[in-house]
């Protein structure tokens, strides 16, 4: 097992290196000039659309536009928010969060894209769902000499899921409360299990259905909470800013418990985990785009990219804010301890602690339930309907396992696995992006 850990701590350094950074970067970058940064100028329009689209539509789909964020802001609001984002500042410096913040604002054009192409090219399967996502555009869009690399992306996502989408998030809310209010583990596993069936079973109108109620409400919750320390130490959030700006391009000299970093550790590492928490590039979220009810792909890609937005510039920045004004980033402490030490230091009687511990909890949650859907249908894709309740009873089984099971070598292996996702879509969003451009001046002029 050692020696498997260690091939593959090797594959997890170059797949997060330099070449699929300046992959996702460079993708983001070009499809962000090659549309003119319409993703930045049409932000306000793109929330007007979304609040519309909750009313629901009789158009063709499964869920409404609306509902379809949710669902993909359901997977990808998670662990990467608040034990994420404290790591990247323990490792790059207050400088990784100006990197996490240029990587959302060009990753909104690639969720953009991914979401513009699935509607354009997805399908309805044998029993009536619209069904979508990276390996559909692939085939549909590339064309069946390129249906190799769909598969690949399918195979990836399918066992992907199993580890960032259910295992290690079922372990981080075990973790999370039996810290904060001494549940044991195995309690967690089976009320999560218990739960998550009873949605998942349903199908994707029951996770978009939960999805809308949890999602609002979890990120209000947390937002606020973290908004009540900032404007708290309003007058100290100038220099909290201009720390980050600085520390960008200077790097961090070391102090306290904080060994230092450098310009390149704040790059890499806040783009890694940036994408890491908005998976904008993975080609996860189109999955759950493509059942929304909408026949403009326009429409939904603008929709699908504030998910960017609403995760990385609003929710992920609230953390880092927190944890820069608390000056515990440089305890030594590191990952949900630091950013449950940063609230906690600042909400009185405790309170911040359990807003850290029962949001992550309420997280990683949902993160099992949108995972559950991308990961059934990648499965669907390989190998046909007959595969989804098979599928849902093994993903609702290893969420228990998954809560009392020690998960380095998990993380290391869906870390792996969540790369390699990233290479089919972004070649096809490459690919595809004259069709992506085609459609956005048809729609907008």
């Amino acid at each position: 097992m050692e020696a498997i850990s260690d091939i593959l701590n090797r594959i997890d350094g170059f797949i997060w290196g330099p070449v699929t950074l300046v992959l996702l970067l460079g993708v983001g970058i070009y499809l962000t000039v090659g549309l003119g940064f319409m993703p930045w100028r049409y932000i306000v329009p793109a929330f007007r659309l979304l609040f519309k689209s909750r009313k629901g539509s009789v158009e063709e789909g499964d869920i409404t536009p609306y509902q379809a964020l949710m669902t993909a802001l359901s997977a990808t609001v998670g662990t990467g928010n608040i034990a994420g984002v404290a790591t990247a500042i323990y490792l790059g410096g207050p400088g990784a969060i100006f990197w996490m913040w240029m990587t959302a604002l060009i990753g909104m054009a690639t969720k953009y894209g991914e979401a513009v192409l699935a509607v354009k090219y997805r399908e309805k399967d044998a029993l009536g769902n619209y069904v979508g996502g990276p390996m559909y555009y692939i085939k549909n869009g590339m064309g069946e000499n390129w249906r190799w690399l769909g598969v690949l992306f399918a195979v990836f996502g399918m066992l992907a899921a199993f580890g960032i989408g259910n295992t290690v998030q079922s372990n981080s809310v075990a973790d999370a409360l039996q810290d904060s209010v001494g549940v044991p583990v195995w309690v967690s596993g089976l009320v999560i299990m218990v739960v998550a069936a009873a949605v998942i079973l349903g199908g994707i109108k029951s996770i978009a259905k939960t999805a809308e109620m949890i999602v609002p409400f979890m990120a209000i919750a947390y937002v606020g909470g973290a908004l009540i320390i900032i404007l708290m130490r309003i007058t100290e959030v100038p220099a909290a800013l201009a720390m980050i700006f600085s520390d960008a391009f200077t790097g961090t000299a070391a102090t306290g418990g904080f060994a230092g970093s450098t310009v390149m550790l704040a790059l890499r590492y806040g783009v890694a985990r940036g994408v890491f928490s908005n998976e904008a590039g993975l080609g996860s979220a189109p999955i759950a785009h493509a059942a929304a009810k909408t026949r403009d792909p326009v429409k939904q890609g603008m929709i699908g990219m504030l998910g960017t937005f609403i995760d990385t510039i609003v929710i992920c920045t609230m953390t880092a804010l927190v944890i820069v004004l608390s000056g515990l980033w440089t305890s030594g402490a590191t990952g949900a301890a630091l950013s449950a030490r940063a609230f906690s230091a600042e909400l009185p009687g405790g309170f911040g602690e359990y807003l850290v511990s029962f949001g992550l909890a309420l997280f990683a949650f949902t993160t099992i339930l949108g995972w559950s859907y991308y990961g059934e249908r990648c499965a669907e894709y390989l190998f046909g309907e007959k595969v989804i309740l098979p599928y849902r009873i093994l993903w609702i089984l290893a969420i228990p396992l998954g809560a009392i099971t020690s998960l380095d070598f998990v993380w290391l292996l869906a870390g792996v696995l969540n790369g390699f996702m990233a290479i089919p879509n972004l070649i096809a969003l490459a690919a595809l992006s004259p069709v992506i451009f085609k459609l956005t001046r048809e729609h907008l002029g």
